[in-house]
């Protein structure tokens, strides 16, 4: 019995068909847990400072109401005056009532609903005084403030 001598075999070809199901899942995974932004913001605004600030853990239940005055690109068109911004638009303060009905729509559990103002530091306090009565008439009673942790 003779022994054949062994061929140098090369390396073998890596199997790649399993490649398109993971790159599916990571663009799955990633789609899942980033948030895009979906307002994009007329106001400007810089929150004023606190020290007692808690962290909300479900965005999915907060709307955001901005206060503050135009930016600087549509100050020529609107002026210096404080505006109120739902979503995409510009509003008055009896259409948040509208605004609030329509975010509950979209919400599993709306008694969860929290609203979240955010405004400008320079803000008067009668802007947010008709805010909030209109929120209490649409019974949105969990409010939260937006703030900067002072250093």
């Amino acid at each position: 019995m003779a022994f054949k001598k062994k061929e140098k075999r090369g390396m073998p070809e890596m199997n790649t068909s399993s490649l398109p199901d993971l790159i599916f899942t990571i663009l799955f995974f990633f789609m899942m847990v980033t948030t895009m932004r979906e307002v994009t913001l007329k106001v400007k605004f810089t929150v004023p400072q606190g020290t007692e600030l808690e962290k909300l853990m479900k965005k999915s239940v907060v709307s955001f109401i901005y206060v503050g005055p135009p930016t600087d690109n549509l100050r020529a068109q609107m002026g210096n005056s404080t505006r109120i911004q739902l979503n995409d638009r510009y509003a008055e303060a009896r259409e948040v009532m509208d605004f609030i009905a329509a975010e509950r729509q979209g919400m599993m559990n709306q008694a969860e609903q929290i609203i979240s103002i955010k405004a400008d530091q320079q803000t008067q306090m009668g802007y947010i005084t008709d805010i909030k009565e209109v929120l209490r008439k649409s019974w949105a009673l969990r409010i939260n403030y937006s703030a900067s942790r002072r250093n």
